[in-house]
């Protein structure tokens, strides 16, 4: 039985329901190898698409302040991806590290 992972602080993500819904259920040295390098790989995914959409935004405002374009359509969902994504990416970062901070405080 997979853990449902969607219920943690509201994250409702396709990606985090599907890595949800794949993971292994036993607790061995290769699924933890495993299960790490996936969570690198998405992670480094993630970021590399929100960068994307931020490179995109930047190159419609560019387009749009040149005049190159008069399509503010374009320009307007650019921006909208851009700051969706920063925004779930800063999010997730801010999870990480509270989580990283809480594990440093524990007491052994």
């Amino acid at each position: 039985m997979a853990l449902d992972i969607t219920a943690i602080r509201n994250i409702s993500s396709d990606a985090v329901k599907e890595a949800a819904l794949n993971a292994p259920t036993n607790k061995s040295d290769t699924y933890v190898d495993k299960s790490f390098n996936d969570l690198l790989g998405t992670a480094l995914d993630n970021i590399n698409t929100t960068n994307s959409y931020l490179s995109d935004a930047e190159n419609e405002e560019i387009k749009w302040a040149l005049g190159e374009t008069e399509n503010t359509h374009d320009l307007s969902i650019a921006l909208t991806k851009a700051s969706t994504a920063l925004q779930y990416t800063v999010a997730i970062r801010d999870k990480l590290l509270d989580a990283y901070k809480e594990l440093m405080q524990m007491q052994i």
